[in-house]
């Protein structure tokens, strides 16, 4: 994130409601990720990335990601990618994580 990838958060409401937060994510449900991203959709997040930026998605465990990546890049983001191990192996390696209920 530091040298401009954007980070996608697809978790489940119940979990970033349990655990948490990334600071700086941006949080795009798995369900509506394709069409939230998509250049062409009327959809599209107004923060989302272009096709040739760095894309790195996180879900829980690192399964739903990867899979998302791969769809990712059949649309034309060349640069998609996931964390291995997702939100949890994020949490473990000591990395920045916000709270639920906290301000921060």
């Amino acid at each position: 994130m530091r040298s401009g990838a954007a980070l996608i958060d697809i978790r489940g409401d119940a979990q970033i409601a349990r655990d948490g937060t990334i600071p700086g994510a941006l949080v795009i449900a798995r369900n509506v990720l394709e069409w939230r991203l998509d250049p062409c959709s009327q959809h599209r997040h107004r923060e989302a990335p272009g096709l040739g930026d760095r894309v790195i998605l996180l879900c829980d465990e690192g399964y739903q990601s990867s899979l998302a990546a791969a769809t990712l890049q059949q649309l034309g983001f060349t640069f998609a990618t996931d964390v291995d191990g997702g939100f949890r192996a994020w949490r473990e390696a000591g990395l920045p994580v916000t709270l639920p209920g906290s301000s921060a």
